[in-house]
């Protein structure tokens, strides 16, 4: 077994979920930071545990066919860009193979082919976004720049590789601003100095830049003097501080105030325009986030009729995007302003088919969907189809809790299980799920195949360039029958036909009937029999004399649950009342 400062040549046989080549040495595998497939290095190993250990890069003794001389020289220390050493054409390989294995690993997903991930024409300068940390080094600089892999140490460096061009003479300006004006910078230890982080927002489309000062305190000197050196900047539409007072590795705080200029930035996706504040959540690739969710709106296969519910929605930018070609669309996000954001970008691009609603997407989507149900009782027991709703508020519950699209684009935990059966009941056509993290959507995809859903499509899309990361969009639909039976039927008199006559009587005999609901069962027996029965009770013998109950699930939940079942009584009471109402 290997120890901690062995030197070992190995060959990179493959590439772990974090970016790092791995390796073994007779049989003990090693990871290898900024190695790729193919290498043949040099590593010194810097943590050995009992069957696998960490190795740092010594010497590339015979480089890859994949390895490229990465742009940012201080991509190695920098914890931005894990694979940046990789040519491009392999990252894109690495990462469908990335989802494939997730798929397999974790969901036990093997039938189903993940498409080619869909790349970039020009893979670097893409982000339209970038949170740079301020401090100062041993000597007492002030440094901008990111954090070095698994540190808070500052590396500093203002000309990234894949963010906005003009980021780096803002960046120098605000250091001049520091240093002229004697500001403090944050310091983690002590929790002491002002500036903590320095936000960049840039819209892609209109040329707008927002700048953001994250600061430990309530106000920032000489902020007039900031917004003189900065104003001036071709596209400056915002500048702004945000105040973050807390001992926390989270990086904006929830109150935000304009030094100058406006409090949001535009830009656009598939031609709808969105506010962006510092708050906001909105695709860090414009790019290929339109790529993404053309490719989501296909999957959803609208035609100007369906009911979509869009949960994690944001500021609404996929909402939005399936309004202009779905009848209604129901959105859920947790933070507030982005919800107010969205109501006012549906407003600002006329769209009036889209609601939001305000709060965790697995609290909020379970109690609407328990409310709509608890009205949709008084509604026909015999079928879904006779609902026949005299009011358009009860007509859009109903449409409302039988979405005919549900799409999900959750943060990288994934979805909550309480929320995917929520969505099961729901029972959508269609499931479009938008994934930042492939392990947690291929566990929400092995719940949702066992929950009635099959696997029709997964497109990896390159979001991240030079990252571990990859976005997955994937289509599920209902499963399709295993096998058909064919049956040839001939109507008219003679052997073996249907005579029309016993149609005609048949369609008689089986005319919709008049409209029975629980409370009508409920009434019947109490008015009969002189005791009340609970709706459980009635599902409960609907579902042993094998009738549908679609229109109970809260009943049928409560089937669920620790309870007696009904006396015999109370059984013959409820086949009693089905009878008198003809619906056995």
């Amino acid at each position: 077994m290997l120890k901690k400062d062995d030197q070992v040549t190995i060959e990179i046989e493959d590439i772990g979920t974090d970016g790092a080549g791995i390796g073994k040495a007779d049989g003990y595998t090693l990871f290898v930071k900024d190695a790729v497939i193919g290498d043949i290095i040099k590593a010194k190993v810097i943590k050995a545990k009992k069957t696998y250990g960490y190795a740092r890069l010594m010497e590339i003794i015979t480089p890859s066919k994949d390895r490229v001389e990465p742009v940012c020289p201080v991509a190695r220390q920098c914890g931005g860009c894990q694979i940046q050493q990789m040519s491009y054409s392999a990252q894109l390989k690495y990462k469908q193979k990335l989802v494939r294995d997730n798929l397999a690993r974790i969901g036990g997903i093997t039938d189903c082919e993940v498409l080619p991930v869909i790349g970039m024409e020009n893979p670097f300068n893409y982000r339209n976004k970038a949170q740079y940390p301020v401090g100062r080094n041993k000597d007492g600089k002030v440094v901008i720049g990111f954090y070095a892999g698994r540190t808070h140490s500052i590396v500093d460096y203002t000309q990234c590789a894949i963010g906005a061009p003009e980021n780096a003479q803002i960046l120098e300006k605000i250091r001049t601003f520091i240093n002229e004006n004697n500001i403090s910078v944050y310091d983690e230890q002590s929790h002491k100095g002002l500036i903590r982080h320095i936000l960049i927002r840039t819209g892609k489309h209109t040329g707008q830049i927002m700048v953001c000062l994250i600061i430990n305190g309530k106000t920032l000197p000489h902020a007039d003097k900031l917004a003189d050196c900065l104003k001036d900047i071709s596209g400056m539409s915002s500048i702004m501080i945000n105040i973050n007072k807390e001992r926390t590795n989270v990086i904006l705080g929830s109150e935000c105030s304009v030094i100058w200029g406006n409090s949001y930035i535009e830009d656009s996706i598939c031609g709808i325009m969105f506010r962006i504040s510092p708050l906001s959540f909105f695709q860090v690739n414009p790019v290929q986030t339109e790529k993404l969710y053309r490719k989501a709106l296909e999957y959803a296969e609208l035609t100007g009729n369906e009911t979509v519910w869009d949960l994690y929605c944001g500021i609404g930018t996929i909402s939005l995007l399936m309004a202009t070609k779905a009848r209604k669309v129901y959105g859920v996000e947790i933070v507030p302003q982005a919800i107010e954001d969205a109501k006012n970008n549906a407003l600002r691009n006329s769209l009036n088919n889209a609601e939001f609603f305000v709060g965790k997407a697995e609290e909020v989507v379970p109690r609407i969907y328990d409310e709509d149900m608890k009205k949709a009782e008084n509604e026909p027991v015999d079928s879904k189809e006779s609902s026949g709703l005299s009011d358009s508020a009860s007509v859009e519950s109903v449409m409302r809790i039988n979405p005919d699209v549900v799409v999900v684009d959750p943060p990288r935990k994934g979805c909550d299980e309480t929320l995917l059966d929520t969505i099961v009941k729901m029972n959508p056509k269609r499931i479009v799920y938008v994934s930042c993290d492939s392990a947690t959507l291929a566990r929400d995809l092995k719940y949702l195949a066992a929950n009635g859903y099959e696997i029709a499509r997964v497109q990896p899309v390159d979001q991240f360039a030079h990252t571990v990361h990859v976005e997955t969009v994937v289509l599920l639909s209902h499963k399709k029958a295993d096998s058909y039976i064919h049956i040839d039927v001939e109507f008219g008199e003679g052997e073996g036909k249907i005579p029309v006559d016993s149609i005609a009587k048949r369609a008689e005999a089986y005319k919709p009937k008049e409209k029975v609901t629980y409370k009508m069962i409920k009434e019947y027996i109490e008015a009969k029999y002189g005791f009340k029965v609970h709706t459980a009770y009635i599902a409960e013998v609907k579902r042993n004399l094998g009738l549908p109950m679609y229109d109970a699930p809260n009943a049928v939940e409560e089937l669920k649950q620790p309870r007696k079942h009904p006396t015999p009584e109370k059984v013959e009471a409820i086949k009693d009342a089905l009878r008198y109402f003809a619906v056995i």
